[in-house]
């Protein structure tokens, strides 16, 4: 009997994303298996049921009907990225089912021994390792790329100015001057935009390394004194410490005030975003200056941003909305779908999903199996979260 794979509709709030477009079936062709959907799962980001069909998915009206015929459920939010919402399908899984997605193990860990419990396998594509067997898997970068460049045609639409340089008859009008805090995937993109668009572009990162990935993009590197270990084997910005951070911004002020766009995107692993914008660097920005801060789902690299907000302070317009790769759902689902689907093809072998702990790609991205939450981190952080008997006094 082939394998089957199901994709329901995502509940996440205002989700717009699906996990396999039509043209990523073609990753899947292959593997002998076979396909079911909810119906109406790809409409919101462009992709309608009868795309799906002429691929050979069969489209179900009922959603229990998806879990009850797969063996292996594909989301862009799974129950641990979705806690709420995504409660109602915890009793739709099964023992010996397999789940891939974004799963967020670290901020919502508690939905993990629910997951294990059901005997349910699990596998967080955030954890997908930075190894070039993997880079076809990489949804972290993919989604990252479209956040960078949406983060700049947010700020270009919100700053009273234009982003390029033009000559016209009524004068030379100066290019805003935009300056991106980290240099990974989402700030590189950035950078790229920015500069498309002709603004005058600067950045900052904690990884030295990165100096000539800035500079090649056509934007100036700004130079701090960094921890030579500012980066963790796998290739993230890592957290140095509050008292680093202090002396950071404190470098980072005079730079801050001479900027028209400033876009953050430091971002550690399970951890609260780094603070690198203090309010009293922001009240020295000019009148109608804009923030993006790309790290608002992690409490924010700016003092003052409010997640899933846009706000005014000091004359300046802070953005902090969510889940950018949603508002650009067509491309966002295309880039995703390719990373799930090569995932899926890596996993199957003779028609059959394995889970082989010898390989790198599964280990680290296996959360739950066999009933047991298996994942280290994953486990030793849990523990750490339990709430600890009070001392006998």
């Amino acid at each position: 009997m082939p394998l089957t794979i199901g994709v329901p509709a995502e509940t996440y709030p205002h989700e717009r994303r699906v996990a396999l477009t039509p043209r990523a079936i073609d990753t899947l062709a292959k593997s002998g298996v076979e396909l079911r959907m909810e119906a109406g799962a790809g409409e919101r980001a462009g992709f309608l049921d009868g795309e799906y069909e002429q691929k050979g998915v069969r489209v179900v009206r009922s959603r229990r009907e998806v879990f009850d015929a797969s063996t292996v459920i594909l989301q862009v939010h799974t129950l641990g990225d979705n806690p709420d919402a995504g409660a109602a399908d915890l009793p739709l899984f099964r023992r010996g089912q397999t789940v891939i997605g974004f799963g967020d193990p670290f901020t919502t860990p508690n939905q993990y021994p629910e997951l294990a419990a059901r005997g349910v396998t699990s596998l967080a594509m955030e954890f997908m390792p930075r190894i070039t067997r993997a880079q076809s898997m990489d949804a972290l970068s993919s989604m990252a790329t479209v956040a960078g460049y949406k983060a700049v045609l947010l700020a270009a639409d919100a700053l009273p100015r234009m982003f390029p340089m033009l000559m016209t008859p009524a004068g030379t009008i100066a290019p805003a001057r935009v300056f991106v805090l980290g240099a990974g995937v989402a700030g590189l993109q950035a950078i790229a935009t920015a500069r498309r668009l002709g603004a005058v572009v600067s950045a900052y990162d904690v990884r030295p390394a990165v100096k000539e990935q800035v500079e090649s993009l056509g934007a100036r590197f700004v130079s701090v004194a960094v921890d030579a270990a500012a980066e963790d084997r796998s290739g993230y910005a890592k957290a140095l410490g509050e008292e680093f951070y202090r002396r950071q911004r404190e470098l980072l002020t005079e730079v801050v005030r001479e900027q028209d766009v400033v876009i953050t995107t430091a971002a550690v692993p399970g951890q609260r975003a780094p603070l690198l914008l203090t309010r009293d660097m922001v009240a020295g920005m000019g009148l109608g200056s804009v923030v993006v801060d790309l790290a608002a789902e992690r409490g924010g690299n700016c003092e003052l941003t409010e997640p899933g907000r846009t706000i005014e302070a000091s004359g300046v317009t802070i953005i902090g909305l969510l889940n950018l790769p949603s508002t650009v759902p067509y491309h966002s689902s295309q880039m995703y779908a390719r990373n799930i689907a090569a995932f899926v093809k890596h996993l199957v072998r003779d028609g059959a999903l394995v889970i082989d702990m010898e390989d790198e790609i599964t280990r680290e991205t296996l959360i739950t199996h066999q009933g047991e939450i298996v994942h280290p981190r994953v486990r030793q952080f849990l523990v750490k979260e339990q709430p600890q008997p009070d001392a006998v006094r």
